[in-house]
């Protein structure tokens, strides 16, 4: 009998484990044959990224003919409970929530209350800009990202509550912003036009945004599992994120910008979703208005460049779409849509084939993001079993092919450029065959890379490949996305100004403590906290703060690309005789302006402008604090560096001396510090 019980619980045992390696895949329909090989190579990739770390848990799901014919989930959604991911398991979809954006634009349009190509003032009285050239910023123009606008305004939008004032803010950003492109010149990634599409919905429908979406979309859909970020929805089947190092469970997510990338869904509704751009699919929308979403809508830059050098520097934008005419399947007479998705903690991953009507899905929890990959291998390996892609011979990892000579006409590459928070210092030496691109902060080099030249791209690696492309007087350096089938430009070059100007402070060096942070904002951003703006020596007239700008007034330092996304600007500010600097959406003043720390207790109310408040420990301390709910404190390093955060992190903290604690929380909110000496009881 005891032999009989052991063997019982061994057999349990390994049901258990089989359940939780193998979870249960969902099939309803179809020839299992024909989806064998995709569903063995998903399988394989999806664990690979949670096997290394990278995600935590993952689904999957492929629909065909109107059918999901196979759906599955991984890893575990929760582990302090034991719940696997399965099907039904709901995933932050990040960016694929402008698709829904874009939907519900294209919807008004189908009502007669929207026209694609007027005005967005006519529908959005209240937005309006530093830069007067914002009035001719069309609807079209806040969906294919060709509208002109800075990028993204993040401050307190990604986190772990509803900033309920983000309409509010974004507006307050964008007018006092400019335009770093005159619209329809330039499409670089905006997460800005969509948050004021989302606004316009709601303006023009007199619908709350999510409720125009359910009424119109989800419910017609059925896509009953999609819906606001997992962070403002109840029950146990969403998914968590969990950090790798140090290990820890992250709060949910939320992010605010709903219609650029606040919303959640599982792969299946995704799928489902997919299909209503279909032939045969169910729609909500005319057949008009998806030929319109699902078409190529090029920049006037995109347009010269193909023209020019045959790349298109911007993917392949439609109207909330990243992919709709890659060359890779349109040479084989392919149509393929997509759209992929990253928040902070999720990433997700569309893709689909209109006229063949199948659609493929992938989301994912995870600091890492590989949903690209699995989402074009699973439609890649569907379009080979359908004999719609040729088989490829299976290549055998190995070295990378010798570099090869660098043309000589790439030496005029050579030259500083601009990244959208980063400054570059390329040099292009065919002497040694190399591209040598060191990454600066002022004239400092923190990070150098070296690039070669293999079959008309660079490369350090198999892992990340690069371009240089010219269009008129502008220079620009690209990456490849999407497996290397598109291009999206990460720098533009710039040149020494023959009159820099100079701002009316010496910012060189000068070193910065934020101030307008709320405290659910997301835990990564605490990088952006304590800043140091440089003044290049080799670029007169330009300042790095946290980015490149060229300095115009002795107050103002302006965005330096029209084709680089989130840029930003500075300006600084005169705050009762003290020097404060805002940088588009965030607000900084002088590190000098940490108030003292010693042994003795602190009590802090936050005042109605909900400005967070600093101090810098004289000594070595040990520091505990009384919080009210919903309140964050924060200890940097006196680098900078995070060595607490009360999101993840709680007792009492070592600060040692010249590091820094920050008191985040809602107006009236009282935080107390409670320090004591080192080895002090």
């Amino acid at each position: 009998m005891r032999n009989a019980s052991r063997l019982m619980r061994v057999l349990l045992a390994l049901a258990i484990l089989a359940s939780l390696s193998f979870p249960a895949a969902c099939q309803r329909g179809g020839n299992r044959d024909i989806y064998k090989k995709t569903i063995e190579a998903t399988r394989a990739e999806v664990w690979k990224g949670i096997n290394a770390g990278k995600t935590s848990s993952a689904s999957v799901a492929i629909l065909d003919g109107g059918e999901i014919v196979y759906s599955e989930g991984f890893g575990m959604a929760d582990r302090e409970n034991s719940i696997p991911a399965t099907p039904e398991t709901v995933f932050n979809v990040g960016s694929v929530s402008k698709t829904f954006c874009a939907t519900a634009v294209m919807l008004l349009v189908d009502d007669g209350k929207v026209e694609l190509d007027a005005c967005a003032v006519q529908y959005l009285p209240a937005f309006e800009m530093a830069d007067p050239r914002y009035k001719d910023i069309t609807v079209r123009m806040l969906l294919d990202h060709s509208s002109g606008l800075p990028g993204t305004t993040c401050a307190n939008n990604f986190g772990y509550e509803y900033n309920s004032e983000v309409y509010e803010e974004v507006l307050a950003n964008l007018a006092g912003s400019h335009l770093k492109a005159a619209p329809g010149q330039a499409a670089p990634y905006c997460n800005d036009g969509f948050t004021l599409a989302e606004m316009l919905v709601a303006e023009v429908s007199g619908m709350e945004y999510m409720d125009f979406l359910t009424e119109r979309v989800f419910k017609p859909l059925s896509l009953e599992r999609t819906g606001l970020s997992v962070g403002m929805r109840e029950g146990d089947d969403m998914a968590a994120c969990y950090q790798v190092d140090p290990p820890a469970k992250m709060p949910p997510e939320v992010l605010s910008i709903i219609g650029a990338g606040g919303l959640s869904s599982t792969a299946e509704d995704l799928v489902r979703f997919a299909d209503s751009f279909s032939v045969g699919g169910k729609q909500v929308l005319s057949e008009e208005s998806i030929a319109e979403m699902t078409k190529s809508q090029p920049s006037k830059l995109a347009k010269a460049a193909v023209e020019s050098v045959g790349i298109n520097p911007e993917a392949s934008w439609g109207l909330g779409l990243d992919i709709v005419d890659a060359p890779y399947y349109r040479e084989k007479g392919i149509k393929v849509t997509g759209k992929g998705g990253s928040a902070i903690d999720f990433h997700a991953m569309m893709l689909s084939v209109p006229d063949e009507r199948f659609s493929v899905a992938v989301v994912q929890a995870g600091k890492g993001n590989d949903t690209s990959e699995v989402g074009l291998l699973m439609l890649d390996s569907i379009l080979r079993e359908k004999g719609l892609l040729e088989e490829e011979e299976e290549s055998v990892a190995g070295p990378l092919p010798s570099p090869q000579p660098i043309p000589k006409e790439y030496a005029a590459f050579s030259g500083y450029y601009a990244g959208s928070d980063a400054l570059y210092r390329i040099n292009i030496d065919l002497g040694t065959n190399l591209v040598m691109m060191d990454t600066l902060s002022g004239d400092e080099v923190v990070e150098s890379e070296a690039l070669a030249y293999r079959d008309g791209l660079f490369s350090a690696d198999e892992n990340a490949r690069h371009a240089f492309i010219s269009v008129g007087s502008r220079s620009y350096f690209l990456n490849t996305v999407f497996n290397d089938r598109l291009y999206m430009t990460s720098a533009e070059k710039i040149d020494p100004l023959p009159e820099p100007a100079a701002l009316a402070d010496d910012v060189n060096g000068a070193r910065w403590l934020r101030r307008n942070v709320k405290p659910f904002e997301e835990m990564i951003y605490a990088g952006t906290h304590i800043l140091t703006s440089r003044l290049p020596g080799s670029l007169p007239g330009y300042v790095d703060f946290s980015g490149i700008r060229k300095v115009e007034s002795p107050e103002f330092a302006g965005m330096v690309s029209d084709g680089v996304r989130d840029q930003t600007e500075l300006t600084l500010i005169d705050k009762s005789g003290e020097i404060w600097a805002q940088v588009s959406d965030m607000l900084y003043f002088p590190i000098e302006g940490a108030a003292p720390l010693g042994s003795g207790g602190e009590e802090v109310t936050i005042g109605e402008d909900g400005y967070n408040e600093w101090f810098e420990a004289g000594e070595d301390l040990v520091v505990g604090f009384r919080l009210p709910a919903g309140a964050r404190v924060i200890v940097f390093s006196a680098e900078g560096s995070s060595l607490y955060d009360s999101i993840i992190d709680s007792g009492e903290v070592f600060a040692p001396a010249g590091s820094f604690i920050e008191l985040a929380g809602m107006p009236g909110d009282i935080l107390e510090i409670t320090p004591r000496s080192r080895g002090g009881r």
